[in-house]
């Protein structure tokens, strides 16, 4: 079992969130050719190590996170939210701590 530490909800089980694949990976336009399309879909690398990944938070928040994870062992290297300035927003007030992080 894996637990994913959500910036907002914090710790949960990963089955509480949905894989959405390689963060790294740009899909085609979509009127792109049916070949461009089958190649970023099934035939793209499967590395083995450190890789940024999409996650959402289907059963919390429903964040989109990126995780970067090591695919050998499972360890979990860091989380952020995928949209950028989405922490701030979720703060609130000026001078409050952002979720899932201490107050100073």
């Amino acid at each position: 079992m894996m637990r994913i530490a959500c910036p907002f909800c914090g710790p949960r089980d990963h089955d509480e969130f949905s894989y959405e694949g390689d963060a790294r990976v740009h899909h085609p336009p979509l009127d792109a050719p049916q070949e461009a399309w089958c190649e970023a879909i099934f035939m793209r690398e499967n590395p083995r190590g450190v890789v940024p990944e999409l996650w959402q938070h289907v059963m919390g928040c429903r964040c989109w996170l990126v995780i970067e994870r090591d695919t050998g062992t499972h360890e979990i290297l860091s989380i952020r939210y995928a949209t950028p300035g989405i922490a701030e927003a979720m703060a609130g007030e000026a001078g409050e701590a952002l979720p899932g992080e201490a107050a100073e």
